[in-house]
């Protein structure tokens, strides 16, 4: 069958393309710039089609012939908005535009990325944002199945490398946002791939969500001790008031094209990014890589 992927240059596509062509699949990539999308994907093994979630007038071509689309097309938490690109546009408009080209071309299926936590929330936000992309999805008409992973970790995985430059950038210090008792479960990108593989492989799954985490759950300021240990850098940890943290995320976006902190990002504190810890193992049959395992072998992104 042939498997489309939007967002297929972000973290997470990047992996389930690399992951589908291993598997012998020659996947259709949906990407908004075709000439920089060969230098970050095998381009000889896919099939590469521009177009943009944000202009459904782009999207018929990449979903014409398509059983199967994985949506990897969601603006994270640590990116900044700007211009037409922000949560709202992106995560809820643009999943509207997804699921429209998808019934006009006929696609039955859809596997979805999403994260913990998701709920209701403000109007305009990163949260309401992926729960009105959920919702989206539940009420379309095609069969779905969506991931909701903690925090990602691997080459580069956005929380965590956020969380290596904010050491890295601050001198002296290292700001808390919160108490640092927040907890997290972080889990490989690779573990979060093989889950997607299973759902596209065993349609059975469609109409189920799974929370999916890794076999340790670590707080705030372990986190932030293990990756300054990684780096070999040693700084005071100093907390601060959520809304003192917001202030400084928010000059930080002002002036940096990729501020390693995000206000959206410091929304994933609010509530424990954690679930089950056998989830993984539970829902798809094997054991998830353990971060401080990863962090020894690979250091800090």
């Amino acid at each position: 069958m042939t498997i489309l992927v939007t967002g297929a240059t972000g973290f997470i596509g990047r992996a389930v393309v690399a992951r589908l062509v291993k598997e012998g699949e020659r996947p259709r990539c949906l990407v908004r710039d075709a000439q920089r999308a060969k230098a970050q994907l095998p381009a000889e093994a896919v099939d590469l089609v521009a177009g943009d979630v944000l202009h459904p007038e782009t999207l018929d071509p990449a979903f014409t012939g398509v059983e199967l689309f994985v949506d990897c097309a969601f603006m994270t938490a640590n990116l900044k908005q700007h211009g037409e690109q922000t949560y709202y546009n992106v995560n809820g408009d643009g999943t509207h535009n997804q699921i429209d080209a998808a019934r006009r071309a006929g696609v039955r299926r859809a596997v979805v990325m999403s994260g913990l936590g998701t709920k209701p929330d403000k109007p305009g936000t990163y949260m309401q944002g992926r729960y009105l992309a959920e919702e989206a999805f539940k009420e379309s008409g095609l069969g779905w199945t969506i991931i909701q992973p903690s925090v990602l970790f691997g080459p580069h995985a956005p929380f965590f490398k956020g969380l290596a430059d904010l050491i890295k950038q601050v001198p002296l210090v290292v700001p808390v946002a919160g108490t640092g008792k927040e907890t997290f479960q972080p889990i490989w990108v690779e573990d979060v791939v093989t889950c997607v593989m299973q759902c596209i492989r065993q349609p059975e799954r469609d109409g189920n969500t799974y929370a999916i985490g890794g076999p340790d759950i670590f707080t705030y300021n372990q986190i932030l001790d293990m990756l300054m240990e990684s780096l070999g850098v040693k700084k005071v940890k100093i907390p601060g008031p959520k809304p003192f943290v917001m202030l400084g995320a928010a000059l930080m976006e002002a002036v940096l094209p990729n501020p390693p902190i995000t206000r959206a990002a410091l929304g994933l504190f609010d509530f424990p990014n954690t679930t089950a810890l056998d989830a993984v193992e539970k829902n798809f049959g094997f054991k998830p890589l353990a971060w401080p395992k990863y962090l020894a072998q690979h250091g800090a992104s």
